[in-house]
């Protein structure tokens, strides 16, 4: 599998994401800080996800990308776009139930490219601010469903645990 890369561009407003091979937790501060300053900027307009070239998406960058949802959903009412070809990450968002907060869909009128990588954020030192990181992405897909609930309410009483 290819490392995990975040691609990212803004078109008028409207953020494009794109994820790229196996996208996992080493960029979850990043993404997170990305996020923050996403929604902080004028014009926002709403989201699409390409993940068209994702091979993995690991569960904590699932939930930042429930949290850009629900974030939207609080903001403006918008709801994002995933655009997504691979079938074992269309089960896993099945499975999650983002069809309920994220409209899915296979293919685009028109390509829209993101080619400017997630903008290096601070890696902080101290792993405390990871685990919360993990813990808040984690807390956000358990308030999804019950299934979701029962799968990671172990992981998180663990990571709680340690803190």
């Amino acid at each position: 599998m290819r490392p995990g890369q975040i691609l990212v561009a803004d078109h008028d407003g409207v953020f494009v994401i794109k994820m790229v091979g196996d996208v996992r937790l080493t960029l979850c501060i990043s993404f997170d800080q990305f996020i923050d300053n996403m929604f902080g900027r004028e014009g926002f307009a709403g989201v699409l996800f390409d993940l068209s070239d994702a091979e993995a998406i690991d569960s904590t960058t699932l939930g930042l990308m429930a949290k850009i949802s629900i974030l939207g959903e609080e903001r403006d009412g918008s709801r994002p776009i995933i655009l997504s070809t691979n079938e074992s990450i269309n089960r896993i968002l099945e499975t999650m139930g983002f069809a309920d907060i994220f409209t899915i869909v296979s293919e685009l009128d028109s390509p829209v490219e993101a080619t400017e990588p997630l903008p290096e954020g601070e890696q902080p030192d101290d792993e405390e601010v990871v685990k919360g990181k993990v813990i808040e992405a984690h807390r956000i897909l358990m308030g999804l469903n019950r299934d979701n609930e029962k799968t990671f309410t172990n992981l998180v009483n663990m990571l709680e645990g340690d803190q």
